[in-house]
């Protein structure tokens, strides 16, 4: 895999060790984002962070489940899109791209369908993401970004109700749908859109595609009207919190190359990475110092240092997933501190017997080098 610089040096999975802290983080707005320009080249510098604490091992599967897929928590699913981890790591909701059905999986129990979606899956469209309002417990309320036959759009879904339009007109394109959502205080959303194929539009301040939308207090009345916190983006990627700092990571899919974007919680945009060889970003995980992006077309998971000061990239992306079940889209960091991703494999062409599934990127509770091991 070419990156934007040469002598590129990959590590091992297998000397790698995980911690992850997660930590609860401010509320971010990223106004005015879109007046800063990108940073054509990322600035490296400080050292590798020192990790501790691994996660635990994936637990044992007592349930003998209908679908034998070993190691994941589901197979046989669709091609899927949204994933949202359930407290414990043991259950998820899971989003199936052409299907428009939400299903909740569980280590131990077999799929219950929550919800379909109508929605309309033509070329990379359908059911693209889904988020739980930060206040689910009380409001049950759920959001997904979904085309239609002739937009984009995002909905909400009150348990055991009909979707309602929260935004509507989203460009649609036969390519360049995919998009994310992502909740960065309990009454601001963000939505990911894609640039429907046509990359000018995603440069037209009158045009939706290509942009990282703002809504606050999504209802389904009288809704504020959006505003941009990033423009120029290209196919979508997906979206990640740093929890720590508060930064925004966004990646997608320019016509000059793959690239993992940020907006610091003051507004500052800044390209991290760049793939001029196009590997094909998907989702991402944002967690201490570090930065997990999903490449879609090599089957890899990478791992993106940053200096916690600073933070400045502190050497070329690690491998830390190269081919295990496949191509993967969503990545979560679940609460057991591991990273969970689900695939794409239907979608690609590419599905093996018990496709598509939901896995754990490290099964064994194994993880990211620490600051001191051996490179050579």
């Amino acid at each position: 895999m070419e990156l934007h610089r040469p002598g590129r040096h990959l590590l091992s999975a297998a000397c790698l060790t995980l911690a992850v802290v997660l930590a609860s983080s401010g509320c971010a707005r990223f106004d005015n984002a879109q007046s800063e320009p990108f940073t054509p080249e990322p600035k490296r510098g400080g050292g590798m962070t020192t990790t501790t604490n691994p996660p635990p091992p994936l637990p044992g599967t007592p349930f003998p489940k209908a679908c034998p897929a070993t190691g994941v928590m589901q197979g046989c699913l669709e091609a899927t899109s949204g994933l949202i981890m359930g407290s414990d790591s043991k259950t998820a909701l899971v989003a199936e791209r052409t299907t428009g059905a939400v299903k909740k999986i569980a280590i131990a129990a077999e799929p219950e369908v929550k919800m379909v979606i109508p929605v309309d899956p033509a070329g990379d469209g359908g059911l693209l993401d889904i988020v739980q309002s930060p206040s689910y417990q009380q409001d049950r309320l759920t959001y997904a970004y979904i085309s239609t036959p002739t937009d984009n759009r995002v909905v909400r879904i009150a348990d055991g109700d009909v979707p309602k339009d929260i935004l509507t007109g989203i460009p649609k394109g036969a390519t360049g749908n995919a998009g994310s959502l992502l909740f960065t205080s309990p009454t601001t959303l963000l939505v990911q859109t894609g640039d429907a194929g046509d990359p000018a539009a995603a440069n037209d301040p009158n045009s939706r595609a290509g942009k990282v939308l703002r809504i606050e207090q999504p209802t389904t009345v009288n809704q504020a009207p959006t505003t941009t916190a990033l423009s120029g983006l290209g196919a979508g990627g997906g979206m990640c919190l740093d929890p720590k700092d508060g930064s925004l990571y966004v990646t997608d899919r320019s016509p000059s190359g793959d690239r993992l974007q940020r907006i610091t919680k003051d507004s500052k945009v800044s390209t991290v990475w760049n793939w001029p060889d196009k590997p094909g970003v998907a989702g991402c995980a944002a967690l201490d110092g570090t930065v997990l992006v999903n490449l879609v077309n090599t089957k890899q998971t990478v791992a993106i240092r940053l200096d916690t000061g600073s933070g400045a990239v502190t050497g070329d992306p690690e491998v830390v997933r190269q081919d295990a079940h496949g191509h993967a889209w969503a990545l979560k960091v679940g609460g057991d501190g591991n990273i969970w991703a689900a695939t794409i494999n239907r979608a690609v062409g590419d599905a093996g017997q018990h496709d598509d599934v939901v896995f754990p990127l490290f099964p064994t509770g194994g993880g990211f080098p620490r600051a001191n091991d051996d490179k050579d």
